[in-house]
């Protein structure tokens, strides 16, 4: 019987084990590659009995407010930073897997989209543990939160609000704020994890490029005005308010028009 690929996507991202649920994603995508998974479009699945996403017992999840903040110039205050943004990758292989194996009726090349983030999040996520190990810390030594994930599950009945809300809002933030947290770790010294950061910004944008594709194919699809629905699901799912500064030049790449640009420097002025 042939395997399909978005629901052995479900059942990696079940998997609570970060090691595990890393390979998991990479054995996925040689398969895939290799074409022995059947790929449904229009297969609905059924949601497991498990708890999704899986997660290791640690990180304890806690307000945003609460995540320790420390000291650039110490090693525990980097070893922080790096913690808090390794938990975010480890989130983003799981909203890309929840993409994949969620929503049905999409074309074929939407699916392989995912699961080829999922793949390059599982790589920035190993990045950033084996960086943190290098600190004497691993995953899970600091506290993390839940927002990203808050998101996903706020969207699981819309493939249109998902593609709004997670890549091209709360992950193209991640544009924004990745130069100013590379620049803080060259003056700590810390050049391995700032060359870290060039990689994870330079597969960020195309993750973006792909949340912006799909989500203006979905509003072709449906007849409706990008900007005008963007503007009204942020304000239904009480999306983050986006603050500047922008990262101009990055958001321009993942496909942002000039338009949607002028007219997001104008909603924050």
């Amino acid at each position: 019987m042939t395997l399909c690929l978005r629901t052995l996507a479900l059942k990696a991202l079940i998997l609570s084990d970060p090691q595990q649920k890393c390979s998991q994603v990479h054995a996925l995508c040689e398969a895939d590659l290799a074409g022995t998974l059947l790929l449904d479009t229009q297969l609905t699945i059924a949601a497991p009995t498990e708890a999704i996403p899986g997660r290791p017992a640690k990180p304890q999840l806690v307000p945003p407010k609460d995540v320790q903040r420390r000291a650039m110039h110490t090693p525990e205050g980097r070893a922080a930073l790096i913690h808090a943004l390794a938990h975010i990758e480890f989130n983003a292989i799981n909203l890309a897997l929840d993409a994949v194996w969620r929503f049905t009726g999409m074309p074929a090349d939407y699916y392989r989209d995912w699961l080829q983030v999922a793949k390059e999040e599982a790589y920035h996520f190993s990045l950033l543990r084996t960086h943190l190990q290098s600190l004497g810390f691993d995953y899970g030594d600091f506290d993390g939160h839940n927002s990203l994930w808050e998101m996903v599950e706020k969207t699981q009945s819309d493939v249109l609000a998902r593609m709004a809300l997670v890549p091209r809002t709360l992950e193209a933030r991640g544009l924004d704020a990745t130069p100013p947290l590379k620049q803080k770790l060259q003056q700590a010294g810390d050049h391995a994890a700032a060359a870290i950061l060039d990689i994870i910004l330079h597969d960020e944008i195309g993750h973006v490029t792909i949340g912006n594709r799909w989500f203006n194919f979905l509003c072709d699809q449906r007849s409706l005005n990008p900007m005008q629905t963007f503007d009204q699901l942020c304000l239904q799912f009480n999306a983050p308010k986006l603050k500047p500064p922008f990262n101009i030049t990055a958001r321009k790449l993942a496909g942002f028009s000039d338009l949607e640009l002028e007219y997001l420097n104008g909603r924050t002025a």
